[in-house]
């Protein structure tokens, strides 16, 4: 018979699979905020659709308990950070995707100096390095509230706790200066942003090499037939 309690997912998959401006666009997603496969897209994407459903229905309605789910709606919006006070059911059907990604821990991580990367602010959550209020979340793609956002912190025993650790300190562009005569050097400019003066030097053409060729010796060519 099976599990009455089976669990479903909360997300769904593109309804169509190849939509070339939706995958890039997709990509994009992945660069900007460090997720690691399309599905966390996808569960935001489903959390803003849901939101915008319910708005659209309640904007036919009418009656006490369609007014009271509208300030439902609207709160549980403002709770999550994607709208503020003073906006609407209008607003709420204006929520974009990125809005939606800006709310996640990743990004939150990131933006409030606990990381250099989006990469790395992963990493700390995944690795429990991340305290929100009193507890530990492990979870990436954790939406944040507008209250818990002031609560975000390292765990107090964690090395990364430290300002002055590595991992935190922003490395910076050191400033290489030479007396190397600029019209005799030419400038590289490393990866790493650390730029460098090379002087070009003299090549010396290879040698030709001589094959050793005996002394009456008939040359090489065609070979004549004995007829």
């Amino acid at each position: 018979m099976g599990d009455p309690k089976r669990s479903t997912n909360t997300w769904q998959k593109p309804a169509h699979p190849w939509q070339k401006t939706r995958i890039d666009q997709e990509k994009v997603y992945r660069r900007t905020y460090g997720l690691a496969n399309k599905k966390e897209i996808w569960k935001m994407t489903s959390l803003l659709k849901r939101l915008k459903d319910q708005a659209k229905l309640l904007a036919a309605g009418s009656g006490s308990q369609v007014e009271r789910e509208k300030q439902q709606l609207l709160k549980r919006a403002q709770r999550l950070g994607l709208i503020t006070q003073n906006q609407g059911l209008d607003d709420v059907l204006g929520i974009t995707p990125e809005s939606v990604m800006e709310r996640r821990l990743q990004t939150i991580v990131f933006k409030k100096g606990l990381a250099r990367t989006v990469k790395q602010a992963r990493q700390f959550i995944v690795h429990q390095h991340i305290l929100l209020g009193e507890s530990r979340i492990t979870t990436p793609g954790y939406i944040v509230r507008t209250g818990e956002e002031s609560r975000i912190s390292f765990v107090e025993h964690s090395k990364l706790a430290n300002p002055d650790h590595p991992e935190r300190v922003k490395e910076s562009t050191p400033v290489h200066t030479t007396g190397v005569d600029s019209a005799t050097s030419e400038t590289n400019t490393t990866p790493t942003g650390i730029t460098t003066n090379i002087t070009p030097t003299k090549t010396e053409r290879p040698r030709e090499r001589k094959s050793p060729s005996r002394d009456g010796a008939r040359p090489r060519g065609r070979r004549e037939s004995k007829h």
